[in-house]
């Protein structure tokens, strides 16, 4: 079916682009409006600058029927502009909070500064680390709303996910990106509900949680208000004020719920596609359920290493993106010079399930990095011996001797001594319980593996290159094909802000491409392939 013109384009000083290169070079200016045009031979091609006029305006002049013309697209209307609005970004475009100190105050600031938002990567880290990097933040960012902190589920020790949360609270950090949670605590609900008040007969919120899920069971409670038994005991707490707890109960405990897909850490390995429409029905549900009065916003993470995923994500519906894999690989990152190599040389393939160290005897398994490092190999086994011996004594001679040498490059005795100190002067209580109970005092060893390994990747430790647990999704494999020849491929000028900036502008272009392709244009296929430039 034909398109009926809806009047005429006058020609200004470049003419029509008809030609497969032409219509490539015009895509590329997506801050120009853009006309649809057909001519004579009912071949549809497209046109900068010039005028849109009525079919009888044109008195003999250059003039072609006229399909459509399309305003100037900008990076930054990618998204929801409520996202913006509501964070104070100029783009909606999160960068993520890669435990341990990878997402860095360097890279926060950088990308706050750039008006993107940003997450210091605070899980695992003491809560002495996580205040020094809330004052650093403070000292360069200030109060301005487009940074925040992570905050990680800690179903193993509630008392640092509580003290997380005081320092939050008393240092005045109003985003978290809550991460790994598989229901709802009362340290999150105290965090959102916190500083709650009506003016004007609307409900402000001082703090806002980003929360990352990946089922519909485990979102379905932060698109919700806050259970009232959880609110009631909160406010005997005297951690809530009533009339934050009365509030809370108009609101859901997240306005900003990120779908979290095949990304690296934790992860369920959902395709987006599938998962992100299940979410955004589920939020549509509940908003009519409960009746806010103001949007939840649903955004997408997990798989985004190129502005044809970046823009599959926008058109999905995501109100911002979250990109994790990526950023590692960048030089404001806190991994070390050598395992930022391993991320550049990754494939789409290069990546495994291994289990995580903070939920080891839960089974929960985190994704990373394959090539490169024995790390996934070598913690499976580790689960495999947990599961298969109720303590370190009863595992076979022959197999422990293995484990010492390939693995733990030490003795049991002093993995445990080690750790035994670790744990006396974090939780005491862990002492005690695996005194009294061997097979969890050999989940303690093994985890010692299990922690030690991220950090042994991000200090660069030269004798443990194949022990490095490096967090990774295919993002990376797909990241590092785009990039291929490019300004970005060398490692040393990946910086977390033009990795971005690409990203986004790339996405606008892509999406300009699809935009043209419905009106009937034929798009070369080279149009939606958006090569990575300097972009100030």
């Amino acid at each position: 079916m034909s398109i009926q013109p809806v009047g005429a384009w006058s020609q200004g000083p470049r003419p029509p682009c008809f030609e497969p290169d032409q219509v490539v070079s015009a895509v590329q200016s997506v801050r120009e409006a853009i006309h649809v045009v057909r001519e004579a031979n009912g071949r549809v091609g497209v046109a900068l600058a010039g005028a849109a006029i009525s079919a009888d305006q044109a008195n003999g002049a250059p003039a072609w029927p006229l399909l459509g013309t399309l305003p100037p697209l900008y990076p930054e209307w990618l998204g929801d502009r409520g996202f913006n609005e509501a964070h104070g970004s100029r783009f909606a475009y999160v960068q993520g909070a890669m435990a341990n100190g990878i997402a860095t105050v360097e890279m926060v600031v950088a990308m706050c500064r750039a008006g993107f938002l940003g997450f210091f990567g605070a899980a695992g880290l003491s809560v002495g680390r996580v205040s020094q990097a809330v004052d650093e933040l403070l000292a360069k960012v200030g109060q301005h709303p487009n940074w925040g902190c992570n905050l990680i589920h800690s179903p193993n020790e509630p008392a640092t996910e509580q003290a997380v949360v005081d320092l939050y609270l008393q240092k005045g950090v109003h985003r978290v990106s809550a991460a790994a949670y598989m229901a709802l605590t009362p340290m999150v609900v105290q965090y959102a509900c916190s500083g709650l008040r009506e003016e004007r007969g609307r409900v402000l919120r001082q703090n806002h949680v980003f929360a990352k899920i990946s089922r519909p069971e485990t979102a379905r409670p932060f698109m919700s208000p806050a259970p009232k038994a959880m609110l009631d005991k909160l406010v005997a707490e005297g951690r809530l004020t009533a009339d934050e707890a009365r509030l809370a109960q108009l609101l859901p405990v997240a306005e900003d719920i990120t779908v979290e897909s095949d990304s690296g850490g934790h992860t369920d390995n959902r395709p987006l596609g599938a998962l992100f429409p299940i979410i955004a029905d589920l939020r549509d549900e509940l908003s009519r359920q409960h009746g806010y009065s103001r949007p939840i916003r649903v955004g997408a993470a997990g798989g985004i290493g190129s502005p044809r995923s970046a823009a599959a994500a926008y058109q999905l519906g995501a109100a911002y993106l979250v990109t994790g894999s990526v950023n590692q690989g960048c030089v404001e990152s806190g991994l070390s010079e050598q395992g930022r190599q391993l991320l550049a040389v990754a494939d789409v393939a290069d990546v495994v399930m291994a289990p995580a160290a903070d939920m080891f005897e839960l089974g929960v398994e985190v994704q990373v990095l394959k090539r490169g490092t024995m790390f996934g190999v070598r913690a499976k086994k580790l689960y495999e011996l947990y599961r298969a011996y109720p303590s370190l004594g009863a595992i076979p001679e022959a197999e422990r001797k293995s484990l010492e040498e390939s693995v733990l490059q030490m003795s049991v005795d002093e993995v445990w001594a080690s750790t035994e100190q670790f744990w006396q002067a974090r939780d005491p209580a862990e002492v005690s319980r695996a005194k009294a109970d061997p097979k969890h005092q050999m989940a303690l060893c093994f985890r010692w593996y299990l922690g030690l390994s991220s950090r042994w990747a991000i200090a660069g430790e030269a004798g443990r290159r194949m022990d490095y647990q490096i967090w990774c999704g295919p993002a990376m494999g797909g990241f590092n094909h785009w990039v291929k020849g490019s300004f970005l491929e060398p490692v040393a000028a990946r910086s977390v802000v033009q990795v971005a900036r690409n990203l986004m502008e790339g996405a606008a272009v892509v999406t300009r491409a699809h935009q043209l392709r419905s009106y009937g244009v034929n798009v070369p296929s080279a149009a939606f392939d958006f090569r990575p430039r300097p972009l100030s």
